[in-house]
C-alpha cells in the first residue's frame, strides 16, 4: 500500500484476535501498522505483533526490493508494536535502532539487550536526515506509555503518531472511525488526557497533511475533524448532547426504573438517551458513552452492602480514567438498606467538577408512585436549560 511516493505501508491485519490487550472485544480484528520511508537512507517505522513476524518481514523485503534498511525507528514499546525488534535486528544486522532512552531500557527487559552497539537515542526536537526526508522526533510521554515518541516527516508532511489517533478494527474494517476510535481512546489512553493535550499543542506547530497511526487507517483528509475530537476527548469535554444511563438490575425492578427515566427523558426532548445494561453490554462501550455525553445516570442495587459488582467495576473504570466535568444522576435500589447512592458519591469524591443531580431516586424493592414522581423530577433536572 502506498502512503506517498516514498512512504509504503508494511503492516498487517489481525483477523484472529478476540480480545485486544486481553480485555477489549474486537469483532473486526486489529491492524498493526508499520511503514517504510524510502530515501537515500531507509527507515522502517515500528514493528508488529509477534504472531506476524514472517508476514511483516516479507512485506518489508518486498518494498525494499533488494535494498537494506538503515534504521528501525521504535516509537512505542508495547509488544503489539515492538515484538519483532530483535528479529529485525537479526535479519538486518547493520541497521541502527532509533528510540527514546526509556525505550532502550524496556528493550533490555524484553530482549535482554539494549542494542548498545547499534543504537541511536533521540529526544524531543532531535532530527534524523534520510536525504530529502528530514525526520523530527516529538516526545509523547504517557500517550500512553512513558517511552513514546512520535515522528514528523517534513518532506511529505506526515506525522507518525504512535498509538495516537488509533482505533480498534483491521485496516479494511468497514465501520465508522469515530465509534471505534472513541472506544479505543477512552479504554486505553483516556487516563492521560493532559499528556495528549501537551502533544496536541506540539502538533499545532507542525504542517500536517497525513497522520499515520499504529492502529487503524491512515488519515489524510479532514484532519481538523480528528484533531478536534482528540482535543475534546483529552480535555474531558462534552462531545454530544444527551444522557447516558448505565444500570444493573437483579430482578428487573431497577431496570423498570431505568425504562421509565428513559421515556421521561425522551418526552422532555433529550436529543439522545444511551442505555447500557452493564451485566450484558460491552463495558468499554458503556465507558465510551459515559465520556461522550455530558450527563450520566447510574442505576443500581445495593449488593452485600456495596455496589452491584458490574456497577462497582464500571465506576472504577470511570474514576481510574479521570472522569470529570459531568453531571451524575443516581437511582438506587435496596429491599432493606439502600446504600448505593452513598457508595457512588464516595467513589467520585476525588473526581473533578462532578455535579450530582437531584433528586436521588431511592427504590425500596419495587417502583412505586413516589418513585415515578422522583423519576419525573430527575428527568426534568437533566433536561433543564443550562
Amino acid at each position: 500500500m502506498i502512503i506517498t511516493n516514498d512512504i509504503k505501508y508494511v503492516g498487517v491485519n489481525d483477523r484472529e484476535i478476540d480480545l485486544f490487550e486481553g480485555q477489549y472485544i474486537v469483532p473486526n480484528g486489529m491492524a498493526y501498522n508499520s511503514y517504510v520511508i524510502l530515501d537515500e537512507k531507509i527507515a522502517v517505522m515500528d514493528s508488529v505483533d509477534a504472531n506476524f513476524k514472517d508476514e511483516w518481514l516479507t512485506n518489508i523485503a518486498s518494498v525494499l526490493d533488494g535494498r537494506k534498511p538503515d534504521y528501525l525507528i521504535v516509537q512505542h514499546m508495547e509488544p503489539d508494536h515492538s515484538a519483532n525488534v530483535a528479529a529485525f535486528a537479526e535479519v538486518y544486522p547493520e541497521a541502527v535502532i532509533v528510540a527514546s532512552e526509556k525505550a532502550f531500557v524496556m528493550m533490555q527487559k524484553y530482549f535482554e539487550t539494549d542494542f548498545s552497539n547499534r543504537r541511536m537515542v533521540v529526544k524531543d526536537g532531535d532530527t534524523l536526515s534520510l536525504g530529502k526526508h528530514e525526520l523530527t522526533f516529538v516526545t509523547a510521554s504517557m500517550v500512553h506509555w512513558p517511552e513514546v515518541i512520535m515522528t514528523y516527516d517534513a518532506a511529505d508532511k506526515v506525522l507518525f503518531s504512535a498509538d495516537g489517533f488509533g482505533k480498534f478494527g483491521a485496516w479494511d474494517a468497514d465501520e465508522d472511525w469515530a465509534c471505534e476510535a472513541r472506544r479505543y481512546y477512552f479504554g486505553i489512553v483516556g487516563k492521560y488526557g493532559q499528556s495528549v493535550q501537551t502533544v496536541l499543542k506540539k502538533a499545532a506547530g507542525l504542517d500536517i497533511a497525513i497522520i499515520c497511526p499504529l492502529h487503524g487507517p491512515v488519515l489524510n483528509e479532514n484532519l481538523g475533524y480528528y484533531l478536534g475530537l482528540y482535543n475534546t476527548w483529552s480535555s474531558y469535554g462534552v462531545e454530544s448532547e444527551g444522557v447516558c444511563i448505565c444500570y444493573t438490575s437483579v430482578y428487573g425492578n431497577t431496570k423498570k426504573a431505568v425504562e421509565l427515566l428513559a421515556e421521561e427523558l425522551k418526552n422532555a426532548g433529550c436529543p439522545k438517551v444511551a442505555v447500557n445494561d452493564l451485566a450484558r453490554c460491552d463495558m468499554a462501550e458503556a465507558v465510551e458513552d459515559a465520556f461522550r455525553y455530558g450527563k450520566l445516570v447510574l442505576a443500581t442495587t445495593t449488593y452485600n452492602g456495596e455496589l452491584f459488582p458490574f456497577m462497582h467495576t464500571f465506576v472504577h473504570c470511570l474514576t481510574e480514567r479521570g472522569y470529570r466535568n459531568r453531571t451524575i444522576g443516581i437511582i438506587e435500589n435496596g429491599t432493606w438498606t439502600p446504600v448505593a447512592a452513598k457508595n457512588i458519591k464516595q467513589a467520585f469524591e476525588k473526581s473533578k467538577d462532578i455535579t450530582f443531580a437531584e433528586p436521588v431516586v431511592t427504590v425500596h424493592a419495587a417502583v412505586k408512585a413516589e418513585n415515578k414522581e422522583q423519576i419525573k423530577a430527575l428527568a426534568a433536572y437533566l433536561t433543564k436549560a443550562e
